[in-house]
């Protein structure tokens, strides 16, 4: 059997396909908080025992859920901070100069998601080819990033200027923080998204970071509830744009999980209209 699950604000929905006979079994329980997968613990439980199946019978489990999408409007993620180049920390305030009202001339934006306190500046500088111009000081991370674990800091975000073209030195800094400050989560930029334009590039970056530690615990309980339940199938997570992901992937970048459950919703209609089709 196939089993779908989608968590939102207020209702976790399940729904069990049996392939053999295309019979479909529904489900429906409120969302669990501050732990969601006690919810989805509670719905497969009933789910199960109305119908008489077993969760052992379930060979693929689809997940799409607005974890990260609430974390971020709500602002419940992770004390964040951010390496950037020196000179280059005040790009999440200016961003592109666009308004989201063009005529309300008392316009208030959203504050960044990291304070100024916590957006440092590392004296490095890579060109827009590639070119290493200012190595980067080992010295000066390990520095940085003591100052900000004192801090309470407990995610980091790496965007330095064209890690696009060379990601030598956000890499250098994974392996720093991997090695000395193992109870740091951090994203580099140049993994999380490889693009030009840094504003973009840094914003998704700090995203990503902040929510990561939130995306592990919420993964690592979901697995640890699928196992007690005796579910041995697949797991895949719905993304932004429809596709699947591993467990894996979705923790190493939670922020390609920012609209998974409405994803889900534009997918179906797709499946329909495909079907209306013929």
């Amino acid at each position: 059997m196939k089993l779908g699950i989608d968590i939102g604000g207020t209702f976790t929905d399940l729904v069990l396909l049996e392939p053999g006979s295309g019979k479909l079994f529904f489900g429906k329980t409120l969302t669990t908080y501050p732990d969601p997968t006690l919810g989805i613990l509670n719905g497969l439980q009933e789910l199960m025992s109305l119908h008489g199946k077993s969760v052992a019978e379930v060979t693929t489990l689809i997940h799409g859920t607005t974890l990260v999408t609430n974390a971020i409007i709500e602002r419940k993620g992770a004390p964040t901070a951010l390496l950037t180049t020196a000179g280059f920390e005040d790009v999440l305030e200016i961003g592109r100069e666009m308004r989201y009202d063009i005529y309300d001339i008392f316009i208030r934006m959203p504050s960044p998601l990291v304070p100024a306190t916590l957006r440092k500046g590392i004296k490095e500088r890579v060109d827009a080819s590639g070119k290493i111009l200012n190595p980067l000081s080992e010295a000066e991370v390990i520095k940085t990033l003591q100052a900000l674990v004192k801090k309470g800091v407990r995610a980091v975000a790496v965007s330095f200027l064209h890690s696009y073209a060379n990601p030598s030195h956000e890499k250098k800094v994974g392996d720093i923080i991997r090695s000395q400050f193992p109870s740091l989560s951090y994203s580099l930029s140049s993994e999380i998204m490889p693009e030009i334009r840094e504003y973009e590039r840094t914003s998704a970056t700090v995203m990503n970071a902040y929510v990561q530690p939130l995306t592990g615990h919420y993964l690592s309980q979901l697995e640890t509830i699928l196992c007690d339940t005796c579910f041995k199938g697949h797991l895949h997570i719905m993304n932004s744009a429809g596709r699947l992901t591993t467990i894996q992937g979705a923790g190493k970048a939670p922020i390609q999980l920012l609209e998974s459950g409405p994803a889900g919703g534009t997918m179906a209609g797709i499946f329909y209209g495909e079907l209306l089709k013929k």
